[in-house]
């Protein structure tokens, strides 16, 4: 059973939490669940998001990302997933979007995000989760950055999130370059 105390947020809100040990085990108990739903369909599905990050705050929402062959199979599982509590929320042609909380107190826990397999969506995502796990001190500033922003936009996720934009398209950089060395 999830803790509401570390785990959901209001739509639209902003409040960062210190990073717990039990977002890994809920990130966890959703890929063996959306593994169950999804089967084979699914090619990879990872956690990702400032949760999966082990040195920064974060806003208490499981980000899960689902790598697939074609998206256009998603509309096949809407009804299966909405079954088990993630529901479909219009996003992005090239991320199919899915949330699960409390839909009647708006409170989202999860954000799952199916997009194509390796896609640069994918490899963005995954990059910029190992490369912020692996150089702390860059965490540790987008954390600054966070942290600044939360105070200014509670209310405002929206707004929180366009503000972030600039600095985590530096981040996306810097993981891509630093995953390539890692290559050669």
């Amino acid at each position: 059973m999830q803790d509401i105390t570390i785990l959901g947020l209001r739509r639209g809100t902003v409040k960062l939490l210190s990073h717990s040990t039990l977002w890994e085990t809920y990130a966890n108990e959703a890929i063996n669940d959306l593994k169950r739903i999804l089967g084979v369909f699914a090619v990879d599905i990872q956690h990702v998001g400032s949760t999966s990050i082990k040195s920064i705050k974060a806003k208490p929402i499981i980000d899960i990302i689902v790598g697939v062959e074609e998206l256009n199979g998603v509309n096949s599982f809407i009804e299966k997933l909405a079954q088990n509590n993630y529901f479909h929320r219009p996003f992005k042609e090239d991320d199919v979007l899915f949330i699960k909380g409390d839909m009647s107190e708006e409170i989202r826990t999860h954000h799952i995000h199916i997009v194509k397999h390796n896609s640069d969506r994918w490899n963005d995502q995954i990059n910029f989760r190992d490369y912020l796990n692996h150089h702390t001190e860059e965490a540790k500033k987008y954390e600054k950055l966070k942290i600044h922003l939360e105070k200014s936009n509670r209310s405002n996720r929206r707004n929180y999130t366009e503000q972030k934009g600039i600095y985590i398209i530096e981040i996306i950089d810097k993981a891509k370059e630093w995953k390539n060395n890692l290559r050669s």
